[in-house]
């Protein structure tokens, strides 16, 4: 069925634009979500076993690296995480700690040189009642905000534009991350 086929099914056209994002499904239905504590079923364990474009690895250090976020919020959304597959903060090593805070400090400097965005949300969710998506893996957030990024697509439609495709966020950053960290 096409959308002129839906819209006349439905009773003719409603004067709306649409924004189809239907890769958002996987995300919304767990797909990728570790059913329980196995490093084997993690997405954060599985990323660094991988091209660092395929796995949309910006920067790799030696016990923590950055990726991309999959379902970013805004474009360049970054996650610092841990190598080891560890759940809480307070469980990480001296070593983890001070490399988790460099490279998000480095993630802020990198965003900033290659979009210069206005501020930035910085962040962990410990556990899936504070708001982990995956709350198998420690992972830091550094999301760039805009002034006015956010609009009313997140709040009626559940739904976020994002200008840019992955490929060319990774290829971006990973690019800039020599020189601005």
């Amino acid at each position: 069925m096409t959308i002129e086929d839906a819209a006349d099914f439905a009773g003719g056209a409603d004067g709306f634009e649409r924004l189809w994002t239907p890769h958002r499904m996987a995300y919304l239905g767990g797909e990728s979500k570790p059913a329980d504590d196995s490093e084997g079923q993690c997405p954060f364990c599985q990323a660094p076993g991988r091209e660092d474009a395929q796995g949309l690895i910006v920067h790799r250090g030696s016990s923590a690296y950055v990726v991309l976020n999959l379902y970013p919020y805004n474009p360049g959304h970054l996650m610092v995480c841990p190598y080891r597959h560890v759940s809480s903060y307070v469980d990480l090593t001296v070593e983890e700690t001070a490399e988790v805070a460099s490279l998000t400090q480095s993630a802020v400097r990198v965003i900033t040189a290659v979009a210069h965005p206005h501020g930035f949300n910085l962040g962990m969710n410990q556990g899936a009642v504070a708001g982990a998506g995956i709350a198998a893996h420690l992972h830091q957030h550094v999301v760039p905000r805009w002034g006015g990024d956010s609009n009313f697509l997140p709040i009626i439609a559940r739904t976020k534009a994002v200008p840019i495709l992955l490929a060319d966020t990774r290829d971006q950053l990973a690019a800039a991350w020599a020189g601005a960290a």
